[in-house]
């Protein structure tokens, strides 16, 4: 039976690559037609996977999707992007741009993307995924265990949504139970799970994953009446419904615009199983508008309405997860054993909860980013930060927005809440105003 899958599999393999040598695929990269974006189209035989690997290289280059236009009916995959970089102008990096040719390109060879996709070449370095119940304190323990076995994290990402924590850290030693202890906590009504694997993973790609099957997106946090309203208010709006005339199911999502809103969006929809088939997405200002037209990789549309509840709770903790409110901090300083779990005591004994971090290391200097809220839900006391930069050092630790520009809370804190976390935070927007819809083309 082993031996027959596996003979089908190469098969199916070898009938790809004839495909695309048969049919290359044809970037075209174009600076003059939009008055604000570069525009980047890209044709190519289709297969599953393939707009989710386009939206993932281009936003690995930091760039962002102001538009995009998605058809891939039948056997040919069509699609249309415009994009900016970070600073919101047209890309004419000369080394950007070959890099684009090159990787969606003739030149280019995509691997199967049903068993591969996201997945970078191995390394040496080992790679540690965690995911459990999200606690005070929780960033501070794992990173101490680390340096108590004096091993230091090269690179690192962590997300926290409803209650539970994910992390991907490159680094390793025989410290699998060790981080798996310190997870389970001594009242987590959850299995933590601690996985080491050889090699490199696309982080972003196996955080979502790694969440998706921790099913963050059924758990609700307890907050107060007036916490729950707010909430409720700031949400993604995300809407399914069936084109019975095309056996289509439409989906739309409607939230504030941000870096890379895009990839999560159609991540979420292929470890789904869903193949879009046709789509657009637009921002306006502050906003985006997406809306794709999807069927199941068996070819049917949505069927029930709880398949139909499950896309939109899916959707909505996809977008979630990225979202960090409060204050944003970045380290940059020679690296050293020990080094995270200093910042991270220090945040925590100045009651700062983490809702985000990342971690990265480049020529033996650490690049670290964190997004810091009040444990108490106040806003952040400058005298707080200042403190907090003195002991750490000014010119290492600094500031990327103002603490009394953030949102002031005016209730107090409910006591023993379980949102109180060094993980906490759920995501904040304003309500849509003026918002301006793009229909799709079929």
């Amino acid at each position: 039976m082993d031996v027959s899958m596996s003979f089908s599999q190469d098969m199916d393999d070898e009938y790809e690559k004839l495909i695309r040598r048969m049919n290359p695929p044809r970037v075209v990269i174009d600076n003059d037609s939009c008055k604000n974006a570069t525009v980047i189209r890209v044709d190519s035989a289709n297969e599953y996977g393939i707009l989710l690997e386009v939206v993932q290289i281009l936003t690995d280059l930091n760039l962002t999707i102001t538009k995009a236009y998605i058809s891939s009916d039948g056997g040919w995959f069509m699609d249309v992007f415009n994009v900016t970089d970070q600073d919101g102008n047209k890309v004419t990096d000369e080394v950007v741009l070959d890099y684009i040719q090159k990787s969606l390109g003739p030149e280019a060879c995509f691997s199967t993307p049903m068993r591969t996709i996201g997945v970078t070449p191995s390394t040496d370095s080992t790679v540690i995924e965690l995911t459990g119940c999200d606690r005070p304190g929780l960033l501070s323990e794992l990173t101490a265990v680390l340096t108590h076995l004096r091993c230091s994290v090269l690179n690192a990402e962590v997300w926290t949504h409803n209650t539970r924590a994910a992390a991907v850290m490159q680094r390793g030693s025989r410290i699998k139970n060790l981080l798996r202890n310190v997870l389970k906590g001594s009242n987590t009504p959850r299995e933590a799970k601690t996985v080491l694997s050889h090699g490199e993973v696309h982080t972003d790609r196996r955080l979502h994953q790694m969440m998706f099957e921790d099913r963050d997106y059924e758990h609700r946090a307890v907050v107060d009446d007036d916490s729950s309203i707010q909430d409720e208010r700031q949400r993604p709006d995300v809407c399914v419904d069936n084109w019975l005339d095309k056996d289509y199911s439409v989906v739309t999502v409607r939230c504030k615009d941000r870096p890379k809103l895009l990839f999560d969006t159609v991540c979420t929809l292929t470890d789904m199983q869903y193949v879009v088939f046709h789509g657009s997405v637009d921002t306006e200002g502050t906003e985006a508008y997406q809306e794709y037209y999807v069927r199941h990789i068996d070819g049917s549309p949505v069927k029930s309405e709880a398949e139909k509840q499950r896309v939109i709770q899916c959707l909505e903790a996809a977008i979630n997860r990225r979202v960090s409110e409060g204050l944003k901090l970045e380290l940059c300083t020679t690296d050293r054993v020990g080094l995270l779990s200093n910042v991270t005591r220090i945040f925590r004994e100045n009651s700062l909860t983490v809702t985000r971090a990342e971690v990265k290391t480049k020529g033996g200097k650490a690049l670290n980013t964190f997004y810091v809220s009040d444990a108490s839900g106040y806003s952040i006391d400058a005298k707080t930060i200042d403190s907090i930069r003195q002991t750490i050092g000014q010119t290492i630790l600094k500031v990327k927005n103002n603490p009394e520009e953030q949102q002031q809370r005016q209730k107090p804190p409910s006591q023993d809440s379980p949102t109180r976390f060094l993980f906490g935070g759920l995501f904040k927007s304003k309500s849509f105003v003026n918002f301006g819809l793009v229909r799709s083309y079929s």
